[in-house]
């Protein structure tokens, strides 16, 4: 008996199974360069934001309002992009090289307080 035609016939089959079980074909779309400035805008304003309650100032000024930083952090990071955009805006508006007054400073700390505490609600 010849065994060559029986091995052919196995590894045809076994291409059939391997071909009909590969994985899917990736598929790529045109994404709109506004979505994806929007997506990058609201990453960096994130991150902004994350970057001044990383400050010790700040950090400081949170807890003796009695908002946890850990806490801080989370609530930030599920605010939506609209809330981040503003606080950032906020951010960018204060005075540079740290010279904050102690009006700006609890404005923002503040303004942070009260959307984390709506988002807690």
């Amino acid at each position: 008996m010849n065994s060559k035609p029986l091995l052919q016939g196995a590894l045809a089959v076994l291409t059939g199974v391997f071909l009909a079980v590969q994985a899917p074909i990736a598929q790529a779309n045109i994404v709109p360069t506004k979505e994806m400035a929007a997506k990058n805008q609201a990453d960096a304003d994130r991150a902004k934001v994350q970057s001044f309650l990383d400050r010790a100032d700040v950090s400081a000024r949170l807890q003796t309002l009695g908002v946890d930083g850990v806490m801080a952090k989370k609530r930030v990071a599920a605010l939506n992009d609209r809330e981040a955009h503003l606080l950032a805006e906020k951010i960018d508006a204060l005075p540079a090289g740290g010279n904050l007054n102690l009006s700006d400073s609890n404005l923002i700390v503040i303004l942070l307080a009260a959307i984390l505490l709506v988002l807690i609600i």
